[in-house]
């Protein structure tokens, strides 16, 4: 008898400050990330930047409780979809850091499953991360002799409560206030711009959804002063996406801002520290009366139900 497995993928962070080591070793090995060719030379920039980055990494995870919250916040979000799917076995996977693929596949395998249905947990694809997450779990499926179909998701952008559900967060930041009196500021984690060059779909997904989203904003009669697009996370002296959060946000002449975390689902240090803390110290200094971040959908109701129709989809 056909027994399925929904699996959401996602990049993972440390559960401890011991683990934020093996995080960035795992990230910067990933031929997705640094894309030279040579594995000897990944291995040894890897290791430069694993070494460079260890402490001050640390010392973000220890703002945030001493752990990345990716992996609760995504294994309550398992919880309530297997609530929602309660016919089907549901399981995640982290790209980087426990729970890996090879433990997932172990779980699949015992629990005889014979089609796999994979949704990495990022709206917009990019061999960085839905490329290598899903060439991951297919490579650890394949290792343990896991035979079963696989259908796979690779993006998710357009789907309708997947975006309400973004819109609702918004609202909840707004908190009843009027969204006139603020700016938009749609923040999408960066990527360096040769990775674009090559092929990558991911800022053209992005500005798509973007596009998406400000018509579902004002349907609801959700009208900002502005609204814009802007890029994070910002790593190197290579040309990245542009502009630069840190660039939008100077350009903004409303002094009340609301950030929207347009390219994760599930908050992650890049969310609470990066957007929640060091941005909002930027803008303080800089004269924003009222600086706001939205909370990513996590496992609210509205992409529970995302992720369900998505299942729904691909079985049809």
């Amino acid at each position: 008898m056909a027994k399925d497995a929904v699996v959401l993928l996602n990049m993972g962070g440390p559960n401890d400050l011991y683990e934020v080591q093996t995080f960035l070793h795992n990230m910067f090995n990933d031929p997705n990330i640094l894309t030279m060719k040579s594995g000897l030379l990944r291995r040894f920039v890897a290791s430069v930047i694993t070494a460079n980055r260890a402490k001050s990494a640390q010392e973000v995870y220890a703002k945030l409780g001493g752990r990345s919250p990716i992996a609760e916040l995504t294994k309550s979000l398992v919880q309530a979809l297997q609530r929602r799917l309660p016919d089907v076995v549901v399981d995640f996977a982290m790209r980087y850091t426990p729970p890996y693929a090879s433990e997932a596949v172990t779980r699949l395998k015992e629990a005889g499953v014979t089609h796999v249905y994979l949704i990495p947990l990022y709206p917009q694809y990019s061999t960085t991360t839905t490329k290598s997450s899903l060439e991951d779990f297919e490579a650890q499926m394949h290792a343990q002799g896991l035979d079963a179909v696989v259908t796979e998701v690779k993006h998710f952008y357009k789907n309708t409560h997947y975006n309400e559900t973004v819109v609702a967060r918004i609202e909840e930041a707004l908190d009843g206030d009027a969204p006139e009196a603020f700016d938009l500021v749609f923040s999408a984690h960066g990527l360096p711009q040769k990775i674009v060059d090559a092929g990558d779909p991911y800022p053209r997904q992005v500005k798509e959804h973007v596009r998406l989203l400000d018509a579902a904003l004002r349907e609801k009669g959700l009208h900002f002063g502005g609204v814009h697009l802007a890029y994070q996370s910002k790593v190197g002296p290579m040309k990245w996406l542009e502009p630069s959060l840190e660039t939008k946000l100077g350009e903004l002449f409303r002094r009340k801002v609301l950030i929207v975390p347009v390219a994760f689902t599930i908050d992650n240090s890049e969310t609470l520290y990066e957007l929640d803390m060091e941005y909002r110290e930027i803008a303080q200094k800089t004269g924003f009366e009222d600086y706001r971040v939205s909370a990513c959908a996590n496992d609210h109701t509205g992409f529970v139900e995302a992720l369900a129709s998505l299942y729904e989809k691909m079985k049809a």
